[in-house]
């Protein structure tokens, strides 16, 4: 198979950059997402009912219009959160709390009136569509962000190929920037075959055989995948990918490692370090 270089990352820890100088590359931002999720799911059931209650005061003297505009803001707040389901429990839990304690006959789910019952049915409309809509722009910030942080890892392991890096030291980083960027749980650089069924295509496809894996639904294959190294149209080394199982993977991100791959070739083309069998190997 080839030797196998296992490559550590080296910490300085003055800047605390990797290797050359280079951005430390952390895991992907989730501030968006802290919290737990049972927290969240509790405050969409939740704050309705307690929003609902407090209007119950003045619920004869409040148009039921104006009750609802009451729930559609508490909707609204939950939808902040980016979560679809989340604002999709609370419209119906704000549309089951409006029934119950602001529409007559109160506390009770039957609706006299046809006005409350196309209130209540607006009511849950608007906060599904409040919903989707929050989704979708929570979908677009992180892929905006997703976007520059694979331009970040382009940018720096191809400036520090083209600055003549040592092929190790840009190996180190597109192994960092790997195990970042698909979810690792290990990358092992190996100067023959990796002996893998699944590998990683130069178009972003990963076959295990003649079959194209589907890493949008089902992450990386949990065996391993091959990402060839290339110098010149010929494969001088291979990247050995082990990832976290069941982590999708977009061929979107699979092309950036493609692409990050590739710069180590370059590297190496660049220092042409033959072995004794003509393989172009990485200096240790």
């Amino acid at each position: 198979m080839g030797s196998l270089v296992h490559l550590h990352p080296h910490r300085d820890t003055g800047s605390g950059a990797v290797g050359t100088g280079v951005r430390e590359a952390g895991g992907n931002d989730t501030s968006s997402d802290a919290g737990p999720v049972w927290l969240l799911g509790a405050a969409a059931v939740l704050a309705p009912v307690v929003v609902a209650i407090l209007l119950t005061p003045w619920r004869d003297r409040l148009a039921t219009a104006d009750d609802a505009l009451l729930l559609v803001v508490v909707i609204v707040a939950v939808a902040t959160s980016g979560r679809r389901w989340a604002a999709a429990l609370c419209a119906v839990s704000a549309a089951l709390s409006f029934d119950f304690f602001l529409t007559r006959p109160y506390e009770s789910l039957r609706i006299t009136r046809s006005s409350d019952l196309t209130t209540e049915v607006l009511l849950l409309v608007v906060g599904l569509l409040v919903g989707d809509l929050a989704a979708r722009g929570r979908h677009h910030r992180t892929s905006a962000r997703e976007g520059r942080d694979h331009l970040a890892a382009l940018h720096a392991v191809t400036e520090l190929a083209a600055a003549g890096g040592e092929p190790e030291d840009v190996a180190r980083l597109v192994d960092v920037e790997l195990r970042r960027l698909l979810t690792l749980r290990s990358c092992t650089y190996a100067t023959g075959d990796g002996g893998l069924a699944a590998r990683l295509r130069p178009s972003g496809e990963v076959r295990v055989g003649a079959v194209v894996w589907n890493t949008q639904d089902l992450g990386l294959p949990h065996r391993g995948v091959d990402l060839p190294v290339r110098s010149g149209g010929e494969v001088v080394g291979h990247f050995l990918l082990v990832p976290e199982p069941g982590v999708p993977v977009g061929q979107d991100v699979l092309l950036v490692a493609v692409s990050l791959a590739d710069q180590v070739g370059a590297a190496v083309a660049a220092a042409h370090v033959p072995d004794v069998d003509g393989t172009v190997t990485i200096r240790r």
